[in-house]
């Protein structure tokens, strides 16, 4: 009976081993991950250059509610979409060359392939997300203070939660550009619903009807990314609560993709 309930894991472990391969053999991994930390360090650079200017004509109320963790820690605009392309690439990149009809032949259970991306695609974004809000936090507070700007460091309170928080919010993108990766099954697409997801919607926010308050709460760029700061938006409250939300919203995504993944052929 144990040799009997050890053999999915076992296959499932083969199938992760499969596409762990895959995925670092790709040149495209790597240089999406190391354009995800030059990219983002450099706009922590970019957008704390100016910091001591505006501190120093800031009123007395915006000098109250300074808050340089999430300062330093708005790098997440850019690193989101870096991160996502990375899951989307993951999922469409076989489609695109043709290998998804050998890793199905070698894999014919489509939901355990599909598991395993998602699987690899959170641990990268984790590890290389939490990395750049890390590094992010450190270098953006070393600017302030050589700008001689109210700094923060990593023990003060609601500062750690914050940075742990921002490596969590990207690896949830990260899943979430893999279930539309899987849905759609083309990198264009899944990139551009992406940007719309990311970027357009929050844009337009302003647009909607006071019932979908509800939405925006939970929705990547807008309430869930309140947890990147330790300053209490009166707006979100709740960050913890509406990134949940946002994971939920993700959960729902990876399911249809799931559903799709069973019933379309290669």
């Amino acid at each position: 009976m144990s040799a009997l309930t050890a053999a999915p894991k076992a296959t499932f472990a083969r199938t992760l081993h499969a596409e762990w391969i895959k995925i670092r053999s790709l040149r495209s991994t790597w240089l999406t991950l190391a354009c995800l930390l030059v990219v983002g360090l450099g706009v922590t650079g970019l957008a704390m250059s100016s910091a001591g200017d505006e501190y120093a004509t800031a009123t007395a109320e915006e000098r109250r509610t300074w808050d340089p963790t999430g300062l330093s820690l708005t790098t997440y605009i850019i690193a989101q979409l870096i991160i996502g392309v990375l899951g989307s690439l993951i999922v469409t990149s076989e489609y695109a060359t043709g290998l998804i009809r050998t890793s199905l032949s070698a894999t014919p259970r489509r939901h355990r392939l599909l598991a395993a991306k998602m699987v690899l695609a959170t641990a990268i974004a984790l590890v290389a997300g939490q990395t750049l809000m890390f590094c992010s936090f450190f270098l953006g507070q070393i600017i302030l203070g050589a700008q001689d700007v109210p700094n923060a460091s990593l023990g003060d309170p609601g500062v750690f939660s914050a940075v742990a928080g921002g490596g969590l919010y990207l690896s949830a993108i990260a899943l979430l550009a893999v279930g539309i990766g899987a849905i759609m099954r083309a990198t264009a697409g899944a990139i551009a619903t992406l940007v719309g997801v990311l970027l357009l919607v929050p844009a337009l926010a302003g647009l909607f009807p006071s019932w979908l308050d509800g939405v925006v709460d939970i929705w990547p760029t807008m309430g869930a990314a309140a947890v990147f700061t330790t300053v209490p938006d009166p707006e979100y409250p709740h960050p913890w609560l509406n990134l949940g939300g946002m994971c939920l919203g993700v959960a729902a995504v990876l399911a249809a993709a799931f559903a799709v993944q069973r019933r379309r052929d290669v």
